[in-house]
């Protein structure tokens, strides 16, 4: 067997840790049984050879040991000393056909020599999407293997994947290390907020150290957060398909471009910030401000307030703050806001004190009653949008769910990056199967009795003209109500 001397015989992961002591006690034992020298004489010899000398030999030796590395593997066992310290026993006890081998050879050369031969021959015959030798077993099983693992695992399907990758790769966001592909950098990211994993767990699953996967799950987030003025763009100033094809919604609500809410999301705080991150429900949060389109698309984020700020405060917050760049509406274009605000110009919320939410309206009492309950129930059916996107963005990331132990700025752009990637899925494969599971249904959600208008807000910007848009809204929807019994 010839060698050329440029070919590459190992490859080293930038991460990989040295081996387990169990094979180094191992491979010390049997040296002491077959009296070979210590690693101490080993490395006195070693001082003695040229690097010249160094090269040629270790060429000759992995030209031996094709035999002995495919007797190894040849049971599809995984490489370990241990293993190679037997073969070479097997093959020194059956001396016959041996004479082709110097089996005075020292035995760590010709196991690293075996070594080096299995892992030149398992990385060079991987598909070229194959990348990392540590974590190409879990990443082959999944990239590989049913569409459904991908989607499972990583969150989307494996043609989003891809083209997620791409898209990193070809602008410069993420770069490939002698160790860790792209592939396998955004594969821990996904796997960590998808499943909400510890690192001890991801690092057993990708076959990395833990600095390895803290490194790489901070530059994928940096590199999913710096998309999303890209994928949360404001919204078209048309009337959206969703309302313009349901007699229920058009025309009342056609000027009507979104929906803005608040969403808690469970927060990793300090002790003495607990109390302002506290909210009426006694658990620690930071209080999120989202606006979506109706085809469930975030526009707009605004994470990390203390969970006891009310929701009507931050929107305050956003709009007397021209560096949030919120986006902003000409004249007659509106957002729809819950109970939780007050209705002014440019956000229409429904009528204080009358039924709202749509259990509300089920049983004997379904039927709304006046303008007002007829209003509030369209209105609630409608900004009911961001509910669902809600609900597929944690159930996607459920890390979401729970608190993680980061650094709260970490936590806080996790948020973003939940939603850029949402939106990313959203684009690329419309009717995946959260998406699906959602589509055209209505979630629940019960008022909070704790949370209250803003009055401070309604006495400086109500505006007249706010209310007698509400209320031309509502008079025109019940008088169709009473025509046409069908459409309620």
């Amino acid at each position: 067997m010839s060698i050329d001397p440029s070919a590459p015989m190992n490859f080293v992961d930038e991460d990989a840790s040295s081996g387990s002591g169990d094979d180094v006690n191992v491979l010390e034992g049997h040296k002491r049984q077959s009296g070979m020298p210590s690693s101490s004489g080993r490395r006195k010899r070693s001082r003695k050879a040229t690097g010249d000398a160094i090269v040629d030999a270790m060429l000759e030796i992995a030209a031996a040991s094709k035999m002995r590395a495919t007797a190894i593997m040849k049971n599809g066992d995984r490489f370990s000393i241990s293993k190679c310290i037997k073969v070479l026993d097997d093959m020194k006890d059956t001396p016959a056909g041996m004479d082709d081998f110097d089996l005075e050879l020292d035995e760590m050369e010709i196991i690293a020599a075996a070594a080096g031969y299995y892992h030149y021959n398992s990385i060079t015959r991987q598909p070229p999407r194959m990348l990392s030798p540590r974590g190409s077993g879990f990443m082959s099983e999944v990239l590989n293997g049913h569409d459904d693992g991908c989607c499972e695992m990583f969150r989307m399907n494996k043609h989003v994947f891809h083209k997620l990758c791409d898209i990193l790769r070809q602008r410069g966001m993420l770069r490939d290390t002698s160790g860790v592909m792209i592939e396998e950098q955004l594969a821990i990211f996904l796997n960590i907020i998808g499943h909400n994993e510890r690192n001890r767990v991801i690092q057993e699953r990708f076959q990395h150290s833990g600095e390895t996967i803290s490194r790489h799950f901070n530059n994928v987030l940096k590199a999913i957060k710096s998309l999303s003025r890209e994928f949360l763009q404001p919204p078209p100033l048309t009337t959206p398909p969703e309302i313009l094809g349901n007699n229920r919604f058009y025309p009342y609500f056609k000027d009507c471009i979104g929906v803005i809410d608040g969403m808690h999301i469970p927060a990793h705080v300090p002790a003495k910030d607990q109390s302002r991150f506290r909210n009426t429900k006694g658990i620690l949060s930071q209080n999120v401000l989202a606006a979506c389109t109706f085809d469930l698309q975030f526009i707009f984020i605004y994470p990390g307030w203390e969970g006891s700020a009310a929701d009507s405060r931050v929107l305050r917050a956003v709009l007397d703050d021209p560096d949030q760049n919120f986006p902003r509406l000409p004249e007659g274009k509106y957002y729809l806001l819950d109970s939780e605000y007050s209705n002014r110009e440019g956000f229409l919320a429904p009528y204080q004190g009358v039924r709202y939410h749509i259990h509300e309206y089920r049983g004997a009492n379904q039927l709304p009653r006046n303008a007002k309950e007829l209003f509030n129930h369209r209105h609630s059916y409608l900004r009911n949008v961001i509910q669902r996107s809600f609900d597929v963005l944690k159930i996607r990331f459920p890390i979401l769910k729970l608190a993680p132990q980061y650094a709260f700025h970490i936590q806080r752009d996790i948020v973003i990056a939940a939603c850029v990637l949402h939106n990313y899925i959203r684009r690329e494969e419309r009717n995946d199967w959260l998406f699906s599971s959602v589509e055209g249904s209505s979630v629940d959600e019960s008022p909070d009795p704790d949370q209250h208008p803003d009055m401070q807000l309604a006495s400086h910007i109500q505006e007249e003209d706010a209310f007698s848009s509400r209320e031309s809204i509502a008079a025109a929807m019940w008088d169709d109500f009473i025509n046409n019994w069908d459409e309620w």
